[in-house]
C-alpha cells in the first residue's frame, strides 16, 4: 500500500478540521446535548468512517479496505471500554453535565495524539525488528488475561489509580475544589489555581496513555499499514463524544463487554504470535527459520470480531433483563 506524503497531509488536515468543527459547532458553548443531537452527529461520523473505508477499497484494494474495517470495528469496541472509564472519572470529579463535552473532546484529541506517537513508534519497530510481533502478541494475551481477572473491579481500580495521580498533581500545583464554569484554571485571592476540570483531564490523559498501549498492538495485529492504523483510530475516536451521551446508561448493561474485549485481544494476540512464527528470524526458534503455521486471514478476523461483539451484547442485555425481572418480582 503506497500512500504519498500529500495524501498523508490531506488526511491529517481533514481529521483536524473535523475536530475543530466539532469544537466550534457543539462544544464551545457549554450545554448538555440532547439524545437527538447526539444520535444525528454520531450517525454522521459513522457515515464518514464507512465512506472512508469504501474510498480505501476503491483507491487501493479490497484487502486494505477489509483491514480498515476490521481495525475500525476493533478500535470502536475498545473505545467502549474508554467510555466506561470516562464515566467513572466524570462521576468521581462530579463534573457538571454541561461541561463534560469539553473534557471529552480534549481527552479524545489527547488520545489521538498519543496513539499517533505509538503508531509511528510501532511502525518503525516493525520495519526494523520483525520479532516485535512476538512482544505485541504476548502483551495482548497478557492484557486479555488481566481484563478477565479484573472484571467487576474496574471502577474500584480506576478510582484508586486516579486518586494517586491527582494526589501527585496536587503536590506540585495549587488546586481548588470549586468549578468556575468550564475554565481549567481560575484565580482565588489573586492566585492562579487549577480547577477540578483540569484535574479530571489529567486523569483522562493518563487513562488514554494506558489504553493506547492496548489499542495500537491490537490493530497492528490486523494490518501492518500505518495509514490504516491511524485513520481507523481517528474515525473510531471521532464519534466517541456523541456516543458517550448516546449510550452512557447502556454501557452499565453491557455486563459481559470485558469478556468480549478480552477474547478479541487474546484472539489478535494469538494471530500476531502465529504471524511472528511465520516470519520468524530469531535464531533460538526453529534455528532462525520460518515456522510453517497457519495464518489468520483478515476476513476471518473481521468475522470473529463482529461475532464476538454481537454475542457479548446480546448475552449482556439478556442477563440484565433477567436481573431486572427478578428485581421487580422481589419488589412485588
Amino acid at each position: 500500500m503506497h500512500v504519498t506524503t500529500l495524501e498523508w497531509i490531506v488526511t491529517i488536515v481533514v481529521i483536524i478540521g473535523l475536530f475543530v468543527f466539532d469544537f466550534f459547532a457543539h462544544v464551545r458553548k457549554p450545554h448538555e446535548p440532547t439524545f437527538r443531537e447526539s444520535a444525528f452527529w454520531y450517525s454522521v461520523f459513522v457515515g464518514l468512517a464507512v465512506l472512508f473505508g469504501v474510498f480505501v477499497m476503491l483507491k487501493w484494494d479490497t484487502t486494505y479496505g477489509g483491514e480498515y474495517f476490521a481495525g475500525y470495528i476493533t478500535e470502536l469496541a475498545l473505545s467502549m471500554d474508554n467510555l466506561f472509564v470516562f464515566i467513572i472519572i466524570m462521576s468521581s470529579f462530579a463534573v457538571p453535565r454541561q461541561y463534560q463535552q469539553k473534557v471529552l473532546l480534549i481527552g479524545i484529541v489527547m488520545a489521538l495524539v498519543m496513539r499517533g506517537i505509538f503508531i509511528a513508534v510501532g511502525a518503525a519497530a516493525i520495519n526494523t525488528f520483525a520479532w516485535v510481533f512476538y512482544l505485541f502478541g504476548f502483551f495482548l494475551v497478557y492484557t486479555a488475561y488481566k481484563l478477565m481477572k479484573d472484571h467487576g473491579h474496574e471502577e474500584e481500580s480506576e478510582k484508586n489509580r486516579d486518586s494517586k495521580i491527582i494526589a501527585t498533581v496536587k503536590r506540585f500545583l495549587p488546586t481548588t475544589e470549586e468549578y468556575d464554569g468550564d475554565k481549567l484554571t481560575t484565580k482565588i485571592d489573586g492566585k492562579r489555581v487549577v480547577t477540578p476540570l483540569l484535574l479530571c483531564l489529567v486523569a483522562i490523559g493518563f487513562t488514554d496513555l494506558l489504553f493506547a498501549l492496548d489499542s495500537i498492538p491490537a490493530i497492528y495485529g490486523l494490518t501492518k499499514e500505518p495509514y490504516i492504523v491511524f485513520t481507523a483510530n481517528a474515525f473510531a475516536l471521532m464519534g466517541l463524544r456523541q456516543l458517550y451521551f448516546l449510550i452512557g446508561g447502556l454501557l452499565e448493561r453491557l455486563v459481559y463487554l470485558s469478556y468480549g474485549l478480552a477474547f478479541i485481544l487474546a484472539f489478535i494476540g494469538l494471530k500476531l504470535i502465529l504471524h511472528a512464527l511465520h516470519e520468524n528470524t530469531l535464531p533460538f526458534i526453529n534455528g532462525g527459520e520460518h515456522v510453517n503455521v497457519p495464518e489468520v486471514s483478515t476476513a476471518m478476523s473481521l468475522g470473529v470480531i463482529i461475532a464476538t461483539l454481537v454475542v457479548t451484547s446480546v448475552a449482556s442485555l439478556l442477563k440484565t433483563r433477567s436481573q431486572d425481572a427478578e428485581k421487580h418480582t422481589a419488589d412485588d
